[in-house]
C-alpha cells in the first residue's frame, strides 16, 4: 500500500464515502470556476501565482512538481461529482472518499492504457503538493489559510503488474464545505473532450458567469486575467479569435464585438422580454428544496424561456407558477 501526503494522513476505511455512482452528473466547483486556480500550461509550473480580483486574493504555490493543471482538476471533479449524487440521494458522505481508477478514468474521458494510470498518478501528487493561500468564503465560512487541494492520496489496491486499482483521497475541508454548501454547478459532459487548456477555462468562465443568460459581455484584459493565463496580450488575443473561429465551446458560441470586448452567448437562447416575472427569494428556496442537486438560478432561467415562449401569459402569482412548474418537470 503506497500512501502520498503524509503518514497518518488517511482515515481507516470505515470512515471513506465509496464512488459507486455510475455516470454521476458532472459538477464543479463556483471557486474554481471563478478564478484561476489551476495552470494552463503542458509543462512543469513551478511559478508561484499571486492573483487578486474584487477583494478576493489567492496566493497559488507548486511542489517540485509543478502547479495543479486544469486537467489534473477532472480528479476533483469526478469527486464533488460524486459526493453530490449522493447527497441528493440522501446518502452520507465523508472528505474522505474510495474510488475505482478506471471509473475515474472513463467517466474524464481519459485513456484506460498504462500511460493512462501514469498520468493519474502525476496529477494525485500535483493535486496534493499544490498549497493555496486564499480568503474565499466557501459556504458561510472565510478561510484565509493554507491548504491543499486535495490533503492526501493513497493506492489501496494494485494489479499484479503495479497498476493503482482503488485509490483513497482525503479532500481539502474547504472544498468539501463547498461541495455540502451545494456551491457547485453542472458542467456538459463534452467538457472533458475539449484539449486545449485555455478552451476549457473559457467554458468554466462561461458557464460561471454567462450560464442561461442572454449575453456576457467581459473585456479581453480581464479575461485574460481570469483565466490565468501567461500568454503575452497580443498571444492570448489570438488564441480567443482561433476558439471563436472553431466554435468548439459546449453550450456556448463567443465572438468579438467593438470596445475591446468578447461577448459570450448560450446556444439556442430564445429572446426573453424586457420585464419577466419575479420570484421571491423564498420561491428559490422552496425551489431548491423540490429539486435538489439543480442549479436554481438555471431552473428560473429555464422557467422563463417556458413563459415567453407560451407567449408571456399575465401570472396571478409567478411564485406558485414556478414552483409547480419545478415539482412537475424536476421534482423528486
Amino acid at each position: 500500500m503506497t500512501a502520498q501526503g503524509g503518514p497518518g494522513a488517511l482515515r481507516s476505511q470505515g470512515d471513506f464515502f465509496v464512488c459507486d455512482f455510475f455516470a454521476a452528473v458532472p459538477k464543479h466547483d463556483l471557486a474554481a470556476m471563478e478564478h484561476p486556480l489551476f495552470s494552463l500550461s503542458t509543462r512543469p509550473d513551478r511559478r508561484i501565482l499571486d492573483y487578486e480580483h474584487n477583494g478576493t486574493d489567492i496566493r497559488i504555490t507548486p511542489s517540485v512538481k509543478g502547479r495543479a493543471t486544469i486537467f489534473d482538476a477532472d480528479i476533483l471533479i469526478f469527486c464533488i461529482s460524486q459526493l453530490m449524487a449522493a447527497i441528493n440521494a440522501g446518502r452520507p458522505t465523508s472528505r474522505h472518499l474510495t474510488l475505482t481508477a478506471h471509473d475515474l478514468l472513463l467517466a474524464t474521458g481519459r485513456e484506460t492504457s498504462g500511460d493512462g494510470y501514469k498520468r493519474l498518478r502525476d496529477a494525485f501528487e500535483r493535486l496534493v503538493g499544490t498549497r493555496i493561500t486564499t480568503n474565499i468564503a466557501t459556504g458561510e465560512t472565510e478561510t484565509t489559510s493554507g491548504f491543499g487541494l486535495i490533503e492526501a492520496w493513497e493506492i489501496v489496491r494494485r494489479t499484479r503488474a503495479g497498476r493503482m486499482v482503488r485509490v483513497s483521497v482525503t479532500l481539502s475541508d474547504w472544498l468539501y464545505r463547498a461541495v455540502l454548501s451545494k456551491s457547485v454547478l453542472t458542467l456538459n459532459r463534452d467538457y472533458f473532450s475539449l484539449r486545449r487548456p485555455l478552451e476549457r477555462r473559457i467554458y468554466e468562465l462561461a458557464r460561471k458567469h454567462c450560464g442561461r443568460q442572454p449575453v456576457w459581455r467581459v473585456s479581453v484584459d480581464t479575461l485574460l486575467k481570469k483565466s490565468g493565463s501567461t500568454s503575452p496580450r497580443r498571444v492570448f488575443r489570438a488564441m480567443l479569435r482561433d476558439i471563436i473561429t472553431r466554435d468548439g465551446l459546449p453550450d456556448y458560441t463567443a465572438s468579438e464585438v467593438p470596445g475591446d470586448l468578447i461577448e459570450i452567448r448560450p446556444r439556442d437562447v430564445i429572446e426573453r422580454p424586457t420585464r419577466v416575472p419575479q420570484l421571491s427569494a423564498e420561491a428559490l428556496e422552496q425551489a431548491r428544496a423540490a429539486a435538489p442537486g439543480m442549479d436554481v438560478y438555471a431552473l428560473q432561467a429555464a422557467w422563463i424561456e417556458v413563459w415567453t415562449a407560451s407567449g408571456q401569459p399575465s401570472l396571478r402569482s409567478p411564485d406558485k407558477a414556478f414552483l409547480g412548474w419545478v415539482k412537475k418537470h424536476h421534482g423528486g
